[in-house]
């Protein structure tokens, strides 16, 4: 059976590639790489289609930590940083979200080893595998670091910032009194 090495150290142009966790762990290896927003495609969902050429650059560290009882266990760090090109939403023009990503995991045997341990963790529980999708947590992370309410600090100069315009109301046709009928019945009777 052929076994990848994750000896070297690599950085490269590159989607972050499916992991053999427990291998990574234990070579204690780092990988790491410059993406583009376009080969995301929850990304691009978020984006509305804008941005696809703009780097996402990821590292992922690998570890094993030996337990409480003296059990080793494989640990990945994660950073990841990207720009997305949002829609603010107090002035609705476009803002740059800057994200920054840097968070730890500890990788357990199963879903309900994760599930029973996870109230208990501080860190993140996620499941070992031999093909970890390590692109899909990146998005996963990237899209968490998302505000829920993009804007900027403070909106841009010159920007309109009134629900209304001015010239609106001066366009509608004017509108007649509702009791301005019985006024000329009334004067009429009277005459």
């Amino acid at each position: 059976m052929l076994r990848f090495s994750y000896t070297a150290l690599m950085t490269q142009d590159c989607t972050p590639p499916p992991l053999d966790v427990q291998a990574f762990a234990e070579a204690a290896t780092r990988r790491e790489g410059r993406d583009t927003l376009s080969n995301y495609e929850r990304l691009m969902q978020e984006t509305q289609g804008l941005g696809g050429d703009l780097p996402l650059s990821w590292a992922a560290q690998g570890e094993l930590r030996t337990d409480a009882i003296g059990a080793s266990q494989a640990w990945l760090h994660l950073t990841v940083a990207a720009r997305l090109p949002l829609t603010c939403q107090r002035c609705l023009g476009p803002a740059d979200i800057q994200v920054a990503v840097d968070r730890w995991f500890r990788f357990v045997a199963t879903e309900a080893v994760a599930e029973a341990a996870d109230d208990d963790a501080e860190e993140d529980l996620l499941v070992t595998s031999r093909q970890f999708n390590l692109a899909g947590l990146v998005e996963d992370e990237v899209l968490m670091g998302l505000p829920l309410v993009p804007r900027h600090d403070q909106c841009p100069p010159g920007l309109t910032m009134a629900v209304s315009d001015p010239g609106f109301e001066a366009a509608q046709p004017e509108k007649p009194h509702p009791f301005a009928a019985l006024a000329k019945l009334r004067s009429g009777g009277q005459g």
